[in-house]
């Protein structure tokens, strides 16, 4: 009996033994997830222009939502904490305010951090060029002071059905707070 019981216990072992290789040799692959290729990529201005009060002929943004008091002519404060801006931006594929567009950035953004320059941004680029027809749209945090900031694409339509991917944004100019460019470099891993 107590060598049926060794055999038993041995066996025991041995088979508990290969299980726990087996099972840590399979949970050490699940997370080696293989990123996928980018399909699209494509690198696009938007030109923001904010209405200043003065400048209503070309302004392209304005300020909507602001802290109680304040002017819906002027940012608050340092940070701009609180205030909420809605815009239709034009697109070009270079950094000059005056090429043609290709498309149309529209959305809002707001200011969201006391200590900090920090914003939310949610729009969608509109295009209609012999190049692009459709719509991608984002959405994320911005931490403007940050010189390359991720965001990310959640959807598109037309030549962008369904897209999913990053949008690399920077700062390319910025006048004050009258004027910014940003340089959006989008990839697309979902493409359809």
């Amino acid at each position: 009996m107590a060598m049926k019981a060794a055999k038993f216990l041995h066996f025991l072992f041995i088979w508990l033994l290969v299980c726990t290789v087996l099972l840590k040799s399979a949970d050490c692959h699940r997370w080696k997830k293989k990123i996928p290729e980018p399909c699209k990529n494509l690198v696009l201005y938007f030109h923001d222009i904010l209405y200043n009060g003065s400048n209503k002929h070309n302004a392209t943004s304005a300020i909507v939502g602001a802290p109680k008091g304040a002017n819906l002519t002027i940012l608050t404060g340092n940070n701009h904490f609180g205030d909420v801006v809605v815009f239709d931006d034009p697109i070009t594929l270079d950094n000059n305010l005056h090429s043609t567009p290709v498309g149309r950035a529209q959305g809002f953004y707001f200011y969201d951090m006391k200590n900090t320059f920090n914003s939310w941004l949610g729009f969608t680029f509109v295009l209609n060029s012999t190049n692009y027809k459709g719509t991608i749209t984002f959405n994320g945090a911005d931490p403007i002071l940050t010189k390359y900031r991720d965001i990310s694409v959640v959807g598109g339509t037309g030549d962008f059905l369904m897209a999913r991917g990053i949008a690399t944004i920077s700062t390319d100019a910025y006048e004050g707070d009258v004027y910014f460019r940003l340089r959006v470099n989008i990839t697309l891993y979902e493409c359809y």
